[in-house]
């Protein structure tokens, strides 16, 4: 009988704990749809489909500040014509005014000129001439230094006016590169990358073909195929800058007590 009972009651007391824990599985279980639910709001929380990539993101506000450059471009050329026909200036105050709009970039600027081209290299690139390693992935990019040296040499070569890509330079312009994208003047670009300039197409070439840091470029247009075009125009409008021309600086703070 002992045995027996206790042979029956063996399972009963090991039914117990198993009871206890499909319970607590459950109930973990359930917390987490609670959760889930929570979270997701009614979304798919096992793809990004609903959240807002960064990329996504900055092209927004690149295309939100296009928008607001051609607004203050429309509202400016509104005010020029006002001021005009109210000022009351004589024509050469008048010829004064157009001279420094024209050297400030805010002028549309047409003459001749020529447009300068650069581009990565493959990205499955190699040496294309013997004694030359193989190249590192930074040496098949465009980097900044690339863009700041054809924008410094046409300046040198007597350029009246540059664009890059579609935006007028001004005295303020900076271009910058974060990673394998140019960022100017609050708009996000990726290569290829054109720069042009209206001036004479000779000393341009010439401002270019002197730059140091335009002949080390070349070393590796030669070494790795990067993009290296340049056009000539007998004929090339540069639109005018229509961003803001405010300047934005850092102000001090008064001393507390």
């Amino acid at each position: 009988m002992s045995n027996s009972d206790d042979s029956s009651a063996g399972p009963r007391r090991r039914a117990r704990p198993v009871r206890l824990l499909s319970a607590a599985v459950f109930a973990l279980a359930g917390l987490l749809f609670v959760t889930s639910f929570n979270t997701s709001k009614g979304t798919n929380i096992r793809t990004d489909a609903s959240l807002l990539k960064l990329s996504d993101l900055i092209e927004e506000r690149s295309q939100n500040n296009a928008a607001l450059e051609e607004s203050t471009g429309a509202l400016r050329r509104r005010v020029d014509a006002l001021a005009e026909r109210d000022d009351g200036s004589t024509k050469a105050e008048d010829a004064r005014l157009a001279a420094l709009r024209k050297a400030s970039g805010t002028e549309e600027l047409s003459g001749k000129g020529l447009t300068v081209t650069l581009n990565d290299a493959p990205p499955n690139a190699t040496a294309r001439i013997p004694n030359v390693p193989e190249p590192q992935p930074n040496d098949l990019v465009i980097h900044q230094q690339d863009l700041q040296a054809v924008v410094n040499a046409l300046w040198q070569g007597g350029a009246q006016g540059i664009q890059v890509m579609d935006q007028r330079l001004i005295s303020t312009s900076a271009v910058r590169c974060v990673g394998n994208t140019l960022i100017l003047q609050g708009r996000v670009y990726s290569p290829p990358y054109k720069v042009s300039a209206v001036g004479d197409p000779g000393a341009l070439r010439r401002a270019m073909a002197a730059s140091t840091a335009l002949q080390n470029y070349q070393l590796y247009v030669n070494a790795y195929g990067l993009g290296w075009k340049v056009d000539e125009h007998k004929a090339l409008t540069l639109p005018a800058y229509s961003g803001t021309v405010d300047l934005h600086y850092a102000k001090p703070v008064a001393a507390t007590p």
